[in-house]
């Protein structure tokens, strides 16, 4: 099931592994290869994690690069369904290989 408001994947990144190992933003951005401003931007929640950065990532702190794509997809996936709940979007079926509207 997921998770209504998941956290954004920078605020993972701060409370599980910067904080813990007692690590600056300018340390973890050197050891990362990125600018501060970079990692500053995603520990606040000012930009996602890329494909990139889920390897550097996954480098500097041992999970897998997925895992990382994995935390910014349902924060982005939440974030989207909150944002179209409110939409009236048709459902389509597919009946005899014929698109028709859903309730026809």
């Amino acid at each position: 099931m997921p998770m209504k408001n998941p956290p954004h994947p920078g605020e993972i990144l701060r409370e599980l592994y910067l904080e813990p190992l007692e690590i600056t933003v300018t340390q973890a951005a050197a050891g990362l290869g990125v600018a501060r401003k970079t990692l500053s931007l995603l520990l606040n929640g000012h930009s996602n994690i890329s494909p990139e950065m889920a390897i550097r990532l996954s480098k500097a702190f041992g999970r897998t690069p997925e895992s990382w794509l994995q935390l910014q997809m349902q924060y982005d996936l939440a974030h989207a369904r909150q944002r179209t709940e409110l939409l009236e979007i048709v459902p389509f079926a597919l009946l005899s290989g014929e698109p028709i509207l859903a309730g026809d």
